[in-house]
């Protein structure tokens, strides 16, 4: 790193000022002890110093004066250089190297002599915020990577359809089908871009709770009913188990959303013939949702991910969502300042569990 040319003269008066502050302390202390003394001295003797003697001495010890703050000014200079320049200059290169995009770049700690200025104290959270802006890096280009492919999917098979369409002396019911998959593909990328919309002013905190009073169970009900059609085709039981009269205090649309996507998940991952069934209860201050299904389950490496943004533990529904639903419901879980949890087995099916904050009584 070279010097400019402002930056060397602000550094020798900095020097400069540095050595004239040791000099009026030295001067000070030197002064009052030769005063000590030299009282003490003619006091003990009864001696009178002559104006000669005392011009000599005078001399001598601005002689020490200038020479002591030389040796001290040297010393902090030095003191200076090993222990403030040479960290700050290593955290300085380090971080040069981060505004250039090198996120795995860390610093190692000094002594223990350095733990006296707080420099390690700096070097431990500049590494954390290291490891956290490398942490956000991954996620955006995985991100970016999966939305490209995410949004290529459905435009590949839209384009093949759309050739296939144009075949001459296609029968009604291939054309009907081709349409179809158009349509279906031309709906999961709006879906995909709604969402990809709603997660991203989720977590820029666009969008903030709405505080209302509300009845939960009724709000599941409602949500619940909205899949009737998607149940009845696939001959799934429902059974609920909702304890009445239960209310929170807090944003219905956002909760809304959290529902919506649980039970589209319970009914899209049971077999034909299964089951999903909706709980409700009170534990304490809190209303406690279950969505369960008899489904295909998930293992434990896939449920430590399930809530990440496009993760999808079971490739082979992947042509029916975009990963994102979970992830959605679980930021608008924290925003409303509730909990999410998922309890799994592979071939028996999932739980997920939602602990929100009732109203009781007229109170939060």
């Amino acid at each position: 790193m070279v010097m400019s040319k402002k930056e060397r003269k602000k550094r020798l008066l900095a020097g400069v000022r540095r050595y004239v502050g040791f000099f009026l302390l030295m001067a000070f202390i030197i002064t009052c002890c030769m005063n000590l003394f030299l009282n003490l001295l003619e006091r003990n003797l009864e001696v009178s110093f002559t104006e000669d003697h005392i011009r000599q001495a005078a001399i001598l010890t601005f002689g020490n004066v200038v020479l002591l703050s030389l040796i001290c000014t040297l010393v902090d200079g030095l003191r200076r250089r090993y222990m403030v320049e040479r960290p700050v200059k290593r955290i300085i290169g380090a971080a040069e190297k981060i505004m250039n995009g090198e996120f795995s770049t860390r610093i190692e700690p000094f002594g223990n002599i350095y733990d006296e200025d707080g420099f390690n104290t700096i070097i431990q959270y500049f590494n954390k915020m290291a490891e956290e802006l490398s942490g956000i890096e991954t996620l955006r280009t995985d991100f970016i990577a999966n939305v490209s492919h995410e949004l290529k999917t459905p435009l590949a098979v839209m384009q093949n359809y759309d050739t296939m369409l144009q075949k001459p002396g296609l029968s009604e019911e291939k054309r009907l089908e081709y349409a179809k998959a158009i349509t279906e593909s031309s709906r999961r990328q709006a879906d995909l871009i709604t969402n990809i919309l709603k997660l991203n002013r989720l977590e820029n905190q666009q969008i903030y709770p709405k505080q209302e009073t509300y009845n939960l169970g009724e709000q599941l009900c409602e949500c619940l009913l909205n899949f009737e059609s998607t149940w009845e085709q696939k001959d799934i039981e429902i059974e609920t188990d909702i304890e009445e009269e239960i209310f929170v205090k807090s944003d219905a649309e956002l909760l809304t959303l959290v529902w919506n996507n649980l039970f589209s998940n319970a009914l899209k991952f049971t077999q034909p013939g299964g089951q999903v069934s909706l709980k409700m209860k009170t534990d304490k201050g809190f209303a406690i949702v279950q969505v369960s299904d008899t489904g295909c389950g998930i293992s434990p490496e896939t449920g430590q991910h399930i809530f990440e943004k496009f993760y999808q533990g079971d490739t082979s529904h992947s042509t029916q969502g975009n990963g994102l639903g979970l992830a959605l419901v679980k930021r608008v879980i924290n925003i409303v300042d509730g909990d999410i949890s998922v309890q799994s087995e592979i071939g028996k099916g999932s739980t997920f569990t939602v602990r929100i904050r009732r109203k009781e009584n007229g109170t939060t």
